[in-house]
């Protein structure tokens, strides 16, 4: 399933764009990170993708339909979204708030069935998180409503995840579940994942393909190897920094150090 952006341009009612003619394309199994400072508008441009904000110009891109010409219900059919977790004041239980995941898949009147629960439990278990299940949802903390939501996104079996800053709450080991968990879901299930990070590292550990902005509408595009280097480091974070490289069981990895602020 292909999945882009064909001249993605937006900007808040009277205030300067935010983006302008965003150009690309993702294959299945692709996947995608989208990387910039605070403010450049990453979960805005998020919300233009999925037609929660209308594009000022240009449109979506599923498998050369539009967003505008397909349905809401053969939308989510498609495409699960994880947004920055929120503190809940809403009493479900972390079942419950899972089987919500099954939704686009279930009649109006429709009850999930064992299949659906089953499924339910394959999610949890599958993040490492099955303790959790009879919990109350408004009880838990930030990292562990993260996980929850990204189990509520993975039983709608979607074609294509996006996530909005899933690590942004977790500590270093379920950071790392979570960036294992979006890889073998692009390898093993075909999802092409699009994902929306403060950390260039992560981008280089998981990601084919990145998006990056900075705060006066430039972006970049194109292969991470080759966008998340040094040099745009310095241009679109103002932060100097060092990529290092290392072999771990045959396996070569590279990772970002960041070393000082730039002088302006």
């Amino acid at each position: 399933m292909k999945f882009g952006v064909v001249d993605g341009t937006f900007g808040y009612y009277k205030n300067p764009i935010l983006f302008e003619n965003v150009n690309f394309t993702i294959e299945k199994s692709e996947i995608l990170t989208i990387l910039g400072p605070n403010g450049v508008g990453k979960t805005t441009f998020l919300k233009c993708m999925m037609g929660f904000l209308k594009w000022n110009k240009g449109e979506t891109i599923i498998d050369g339909k539009s967003f505008y010409s397909m349905s809401t219900s053969d939308i989510w059919k498609k495409i699960s979204y994880v947004p920055q977790a929120k503190a809940t004041i809403f009493p479900y239980s972390v079942m419950e708030m899972v089987l919500m995941g099954r939704n686009p898949h279930l009649g109006v009147l429709s009850m999930p069935s064992n299949q659906d629960q089953k499924l339910c439990e394959w999610a949890l278990e599958e993040l490492n998180i099955i303790k959790l299940k009879g919990k109350i949802v408004s009880e838990l903390s930030g990292g562990e409503l993260q996980m929850v939501l990204i189990a509520r996104a993975l039983v709608s079996e979607p074609y294509i995840l996006i996530l909005d800053e899933p690590e942004s709450n977790l500590d270093i080991k379920n950071q790392l579940v979570i960036l294992n968990i979006i890889q073998k879901l692009s390898e093993e299930k075909n999802i092409t994942c699009i994902i929306n990070t403060h950390y260039p590292a992560h981008a280089l550990k998981i990601s084919d393909k990145t998006i990056m902005f900075s705060n006066n509408t430039h972006h970049i595009y194109g292969n991470t190897k080759d966008i998340v280097n040094e040099s745009n480091i310095r241009k679109f974070f103002e932060v100097d920094s060092r990529i290092l490289e290392l072999v771990e069981n045959k396996k070569r990895l590279r990772t970002i150090f960041p070393i000082r602020i730039c002088k302006s």
